[in-house]
């Protein structure tokens, strides 16, 4: 009988010794997966804004559409203002370097040409995959939220703004429920959106990232 309790009594120490240990440990392994889940996405964001502010210095304009913003990278170009010679220095020296470039070009020192370059290849690495740029990473295929507008500034100033984003119910959905509720609600209170965000469709000069 005595050996039976001593047993049963081991056997309540190492399951309770576990219970510890996996109690200590949970909130270790989220942030270690939370981190690694957030790092990728914040990538993935930076090469949307990347795509988006190219976009715009060619059309004048953001696209709320992965479509229009992928089609765009893959097979269009910028334009680029090549300069072809060099002002002299003893030029520069007289007149100082803007006006020393107007008079070099206007005497045939220097010229301008226009060349166009890829998008693709001007802004990302040569292997990179051009259509992922919709997909939250590690989400089996789920899309960021894209949109794109008009807004006004106080003074009546047409503004172009964009914004992608995405919930941390659907990025971090694999991990515990209770943790991710916790850090929801510390995240919504330090940047106003319980995911991550990069643009803002509400404020005129904000193509920052929520985690910036």
């Amino acid at each position: 009988m005595k050996t039976v309790i001593q047993v049963a009594l081991l056997v309540a120490i190492i399951v309770l010794g576990y219970l510890l240990w996996k109690s200590i440990n949970k909130p270790i392994l989220f942030n270690k997966e939370k981190d690694r889940i957030e790092a990728a996405t914040i990538q993935r964001l930076k090469d949307i804004r990347k795509a988006q502010l190219a976009y715009k210095a060619e059309y004048k304009t953001f696209t709320g559409d992965f479509d229009t913003l992928i089609f765009f990278v893959k097979t269009d170009s910028f334009r680029v203002v090549k300069a072809i010679g060099s002002v002299p220095d003893s030029l520069i020296e007289e007149l100082g370097r803007i006006k020393a470039e107007r008079q070099a070009l206007k005497d045939g020192l220097i010229s301008r040409d226009t060349v166009r370059l890829s998008v693709k290849d001007s802004l990302f690495p040569k292997n990179y995959h051009i259509d992922s740029l919709r997909y939250v990473p590690f989400t089996d295929g789920l899309e960021f939220e894209l949109g794109a507008g008009v807004l006004q500034t106080t003074s009546k100033v047409p503004v172009r703004v964009f914004e992608a984003k995405v919930h941390y119910d659907i990025l971090l959905a694999k991990l515990n429920r209770q943790l991710v509720i916790n850090y929801k609600e510390i995240r919504e209170t330090i940047t106003g959106y319980p995911g991550l965000r990069v643009g803002s469709l509400e404020e005129t000069t904000n193509n920052a990232g929520n985690w910036e």
